[in-house]
């Protein structure tokens, strides 16, 4: 894990490298759960029957599933002092170039792109996401991941 001691430690950063999470496996519970919270059940994603008769030959996880688990992919790769909270400001450049079969295994590579000044002291951060599918050649996600560092109250 990179330790950053500041957010200033941070800004400095901006280029590097921070690295490569942990494998984590899409199970088709998760696929299940993640489709009965977005409320989007097409065959594709929930009946493995009728999927395995598809030319993806099983489910795959919904694009957006796999976007919102880079989060959680990415929480041990760095930490920063000094900061209260970490919010979600937003997403650039999101392609799904292919998608993830169920019990696909999956890792995130992640670089600081900016540390940019926002207001009241807080830092917003551009980090590129990388989303490796195990034994694919293709990601099954790129991303610019957009966080609001919040500095900690004084």
């Amino acid at each position: 894990m990179r330790e950053f001691k500041s957010l200033a430690e941070l800004k400095a950063a901006a280029g590097e490298t921070l690295g490569v999470s942990p494998w984590m496996t899409v199970t088709q519970d998760l696929i299940d759960r993640y489709a009965d919270v977005i409320d989007d059940h097409q065959w594709i994603h929930v009946d493995p029957v009728q999927a395995a008769r598809s030319p993806l030959g099983t489910t795959i996880a919904h694009g957006y599933l796999t976007l919102s688990l880079i989060p959680s992919m990415i929480r041990d790769l760095y930490s920063v002092a000094g900061v209260s909270a970490r919010l979600n400001y937003g997403s650039n450049r999101v392609r799904f170039p292919t998608p993830v079969p169920r019990d696909g295994r999956l890792r995130t590579h992640l670089r600081i792109l900016s540390a940019e000044d926002g207001t009241d002291g807080a830092v917003r951060v551009t980090l590129q996401a990388t989303v490796e599918l195990q034994g694919s050649e293709k990601p099954a996600c790129t991303a610019e991941i957009v966080t609001l560092m919040l500095p900690e109250a004084r």
